[in-house]
């Protein structure tokens, strides 16, 4: 009686165990849902796939803008022009030999005319010697009135430009006038040309210099071809003359051989009189 009570209790207990162990086991994967701990893996795959996706698309968009893109490094047309051709209206640069009044407001008595030397200096009441040579009118007010202020409590100054270097430009090598010409008024290199002459023979119109003054002791050059520009009647790279420019049309390379060309000779073995 005992060792059938002492099998059924033990029965028992493995019949707890093994409900137990069972009830332990995690929930497999079914279709309606999935343990929390496995279904952040899926949302993480699909963010991460997203997220792929999105990275990928925004990389071909990139890739495909960078195909699109001008390189850095691809030179705009401003950007190959010389700063000196830059400016559209630059000021007027004091020279050598130019005169200029000077008016205080508050110290008339110190008002006077003075004169560019040489050298670019001028000699001024109070404060001696200042150089002003490549100075623009509001560079020389500013200047002055620095260097007034260490004698005057707040000048007021007024600069009044009175003998200048008349503007002009240089024409030279293939036009049929050569020389120096006032630049009176808004004037573009083809009809700095035309004042010129215009074209000789012997010129070589697609390869027009324009030399423009930079500083004091360097010059710019800008290759202009005017030939195609006449052809295709396009003017935009037309530029407009600054006082001090200078026109260089080189020779064209027929020219040069032709002296050593026997043309005489060839017309008049080809005059049909002579046979």
């Amino acid at each position: 009686m005992k060792n059938k009570l002492v099998l059924v209790i033990t029965l028992s207990l493995l019949m707890a165990g093994m409900a137990v162990a069972q009830n332990s086991q995690p929930a497999p994967a079914t279709g309606n849902g999935s343990p929390s701990l496995i279904i952040a893996h899926p949302n993480a795959a699909t963010s991460n796939s997203a997220t792929s996706n999105s990275a990928t698309s925004n990389s071909a968009a990139s890739n495909s803008a960078g195909s699109n893109a001008v390189p850095a490094n691809t030179a705009t047309a401003d950007n190959n022009v010389p700063r000196g051709f830059q400016d559209r209206y630059p000021r007027y640069q004091i020279r050598p030999g130019d005169s200029f009044d000077l008016n205080f407001e508050y110290t008339p008595e110190l008002n006077q005319t003075v004169v560019v030397q040489p050298d670019g200096f001028v000699t001024l009441r109070e404060i001696g010697d200042v150089q002003v040579a490549g100075l623009t009118v509001p560079d020389l007010t500013h200047r002055l009135t620095a260097s007034y202020a260490k004698q005057l409590h707040d000048p007021v100054i007024t600069v009044i430009l009175k003998d200048f270097d008349k503007p002009y430009f240089i024409a030279n090598g293939q036009v049929s006038k050569p020389g120096k010409y006032e630049l009176r008024a808004d004037t573009t290199l083809t009809e700095g040309i035309a004042i010129a002459g215009g074209f000789m023979e012997s010129s070589k119109h697609s390869q027009v210099v324009l030399f423009r003054r930079s500083s004091n002791d360097m010059y710019e050059a800008k290759l202009i071809d005017v030939k195609k520009m006449m052809s295709s009647h396009d003017l935009r790279e037309d530029e407009h003359l600054r006082p001090g420019d200078m026109i260089w049309v080189p020779q064209n390379k027929l020219s040069k051989i032709k002296k050593f060309l026997p043309i005489p000779a060839v017309s008049a073995a080809m005059n049909p009189a002579t046979f």
